[in-house]
């Protein structure tokens, strides 16, 4: 979690017990007690206190001394979804992607070093990696995660690239900090990105990036398929041109959305 400035409004309390949420994912779709204390860097008896609570208020279950989600947190991620107009604004331009390519179309923002999926779009076609919204890969790693670094500020370039060395998934992952503002300074010429097999295998990708009124790159817009179905270079050249109308109608749908625009502004900056 990114480090925060605390003032004298910050609840403590608070940010523990988001953490205890946060901290339940598929990696650890339960825990016990020590094990949500070690996820976190809480203390056990901190730890306690915050299960306790969300047992409490029906966002976690407990048995057997191991403790998980219940269904009730997915009342977060739909409030998002429907108090910021997702379904008019940006799943329409992604089934169109879709039914027009057969490709997975997708919308992503920033979020600390991950993207994180607003909506995805999919076809019957199965790949490696599996895609809802509120999924969260590194963007280090992704042509969505690159298309939005490109543009934002020098300063929060800077930044992101002092988090390098960047984690290795296949040998085609860019791993240094170099190499990322090179291909950075590339996707701000060209105004898109193409991730071939950088994530895992078997996968290629195009995303743009989604801009706010200011020409502040706050999502991005991708379609990706099978490396066996067509190549980098043809994916590129069909798909380009659709994804730039995508991201142009969002674009436009912003502007009557403007809390939308807002939220995606402060996923970006973080």
């Amino acid at each position: 979690m990114a480090k925060i400035e605390k003032d004298p409004e910050y609840l403590s309390t608070l940010e523990r017990g988001l953490s205890v949420l946060r901290a339940f994912d598929d990696q650890h779709p339960e825990m016990r007690l020590s094990e949500v204390a070690a996820v976190t860097g809480l203390s056990p008896a901190v730890a306690r206190r915050c299960l306790n609570t969300l047992v409490a208020l029906g966002y976690v279950a407990q048995y057997d001394r191991r403790f998980l989600l219940k269904p009730e947190v997915l009342a977060f991620g739909s409030a998002f979804h429907s108090s910021m107009h997702l379904e008019q604004v940006v799943v329409p331009p992604l089934q169109s992607l879709r039914d027009d390519t057969g490709d997975s179309a997708s919308m992503v923002s920033l979020a600390g070093k991950d993207i994180l999926y607003l909506a995805h779009v999919s076809t019957n076609r199965r790949i490696r990696l599996g895609v809802n919204v509120g999924t969260r890969f590194p963007a280090h790693a992704t042509s969505m995660g690159k298309a939005i670094l490109a543009f934002l500020s020098d300063s929060e370039i800077s930044a992101f690239l002092a988090t390098a060395p960047f984690d290795k998934f296949t040998e085609h992952t860019v791993t240094t900090a170099d190499a990322m503002r090179e291909r950075l300074q590339l996707i701000r010429e060209r105004g898109y990105d193409s991730a071939f097999d950088e994530l895992d295998f078997g996968i290629v990708s195009v995303a743009v990036p989604v801009f706010d009124s200011s020409r502040r790159a706050i999502a991005a817009v991708n379609c990706s398929t099978s490396t066996t179905r067509i190549s980098q270079e043809e994916l590129i050249t069909s798909r380009l041109p659709l994804l730039r109308e995508a991201a142009a109608e969002i674009e436009s749908s912003l502007r009557r959305f403007p809390s939308l625009a807002t939220a995606l502004q402060a996923d970006s900056a973080t």
